[in-house]
């Protein structure tokens, strides 16, 4: 287990969101206010966390060929815990996100991670992975609701300041309201995948240009 390598895979070099490429749909319906990136953020992190736990601890004992029915029933035993909490402590975060926390249940992300790392690894190394995959798209949602909602409306801490109101930055009248609706989603997580890649690339092709500068 390397804690280092595994948090800088779920945060840049293998994040699930901007370079696997999974758990896209929630994350462009969702994005529209930093209380419900936060708030879906967290439940995947906690789902997938528990999640990586217990299928790395019956990893030995799932036949191989049920392994993803077995998946499913461990994720969706969270999901449902996950969501009926929500719905009675925190009742308008559950009604803002709607349908999209069962729908963890069939998130990529989840499933992906236990087929391709918890099956075959620890339960401590699990673990840390539910942790950084987590926090990896934590990270995408948050960046995604502050640049949709500043833009789209205006304000910032939608949700969660000002009466959920969210602070007013300037005048919604000169926002972009297209970034608050579906297409902004799919523009503004284009705009984050093309950072992503762009970033990861340029070492890439420095180490090119080197080489062939030496030739």
């Amino acid at each position: 287990m390397d804690f280092k390598r595994q948090l800088k895979e779920g945060l840049i070099t293998q994040n699930p969101v901007t370079v696997q490429l999974l758990g896209m749909c929630s994350t462009m319906a969702i994005t529209t206010s930093l209380f419900n990136g936060i708030g879906m953020g967290i439940s995947v992190l906690v789902i997938l966390t528990l999640s990586n736990i217990f299928i790395a601890a019956l990893r030995k004992v799932i036949p191989n060929k049920i392994r993803i029915a077995c998946f499913i029933v461990v994720i969706a035993t969270f999901v449902t815990v996950v969501d009926l909490i929500l719905k009675a402590y925190v009742q308008s975060l559950s009604e803002s996100l709607g349908v999209f926390i069962p729908l963890i249940v069939v998130n990529c992300i989840i499933l992906g991670r236990a087929e391709s790392f918890c099956y075959k690894n620890s339960v401590a190394a699990s673990a840390v992975d539910g942790v950084c995959q987590g926090l990896g798209y934590t990270v995408i949602l948050v960046i995604m609701c502050v640049v949709r909602e500043f833009l789209g409306n205006g304000t910032f801490g939608g949700g969660l300041l000002n009466g959920g109101n969210g602070i007013a930055l300037f005048p919604s009248e000169f926002a972009v309201a297209g970034l608050s609706r579906p297409v902004g989603g799919f523009l503004v997580l284009a705009c984050v995948i093309a950072a992503m890649q762009y970033f990861l690339n340029r070492p890439k092709k420095a180490e090119k240009k080197e080489e062939e500068v030496a030739k």
